[in-house]
């Protein structure tokens, strides 16, 4: 898979240092993006590439506690670095606690935080990639019509062929020809690979998965 367009978002209240984090940034090859503020960010908020977002704690109006909050209910996406002052450790701990991805202090050597964001952007990849095949995955059970559905979910929960007969009230052979629709249509090439792709819609659907 092809890696798509990075994209690095600094939230920073004060002129110098987002100026600073951008050319940081860009001298990685990594466009760059700054905003003043946690609600002007919020407002351009729309993930479509990879990248990371870069964002101070103390700022005016939304906290970059509060920020994270946020961008952690709408999308986790893009992981988030957390920059802090000295004595703002409880803060960068709650920040972790929110979802941070990591938290750099200030002032800041350039070489760590460069390497905080390539690990954050190879993150964000991997954020990607699973959401893409998640999508995939979806795609795939909504080729199944419903009966399959219902055979599908008896033999994931490990009834045998002639359970899910008796339970549905149909015969074996018609058990088994769904079987093999069903491992077609879902592109599967073993059971066990098919009843893995199931259990992970189910934990998806119960939330246990970000």
């Amino acid at each position: 898979m092809s890696r798509r367009q990075i994209e690095i978002f600094i939230v920073e209240d004060d002129d110098a240092v987002r100026d600073s984090l951008c050319w940081l940034a860009e001298s990685a090859d990594h466009p760059a993006i700054g905003f003043a503020s946690a609600e002007s960010f919020l407002e351009a908020f729309n993930p479509t590439s990879p990248g990371c977002i870069i964002s101070d704690v103390r700022m005016p109006g939304m906290s970059g506690i509060s920020l994270l909050t946020e961008i952690t209910e709408r999308d986790r996406l893009l992981p988030v670095i957390v920059i802090t002052a000295h004595g703002d450790i409880q803060m960068a701990v709650e920040a972790m606690k929110e979802g941070a991805f990591d938290f750099i202090e200030k002032p800041f050597e350039e070489k760590a935080l460069l390497e905080v964001i390539e690990r954050a952007i190879d993150e964000s990849h991997r954020r990607f990639a699973i959401r893409d095949q998640d999508s995939s995955l979806w795609a795939r059970l909504e080729r199944l019509t419903p009966r399959e559905h219902e055979v599908l979910e008896r033999i994931v929960d490990g009834q045998s062929n002639r359970l899910v007969a008796q339970d549905l009230k149909i015969s074996e052979k018609t058990v088994e020809a769904h079987r093999a629709h069903i491992m077609e249509k879902m592109d599967a090439t073993s059971f066990a690979e098919l009843v893995a792709q199931v259990v992970k819609t189910r934990i998806v659907q119960s939330g246990g998965i970000e």
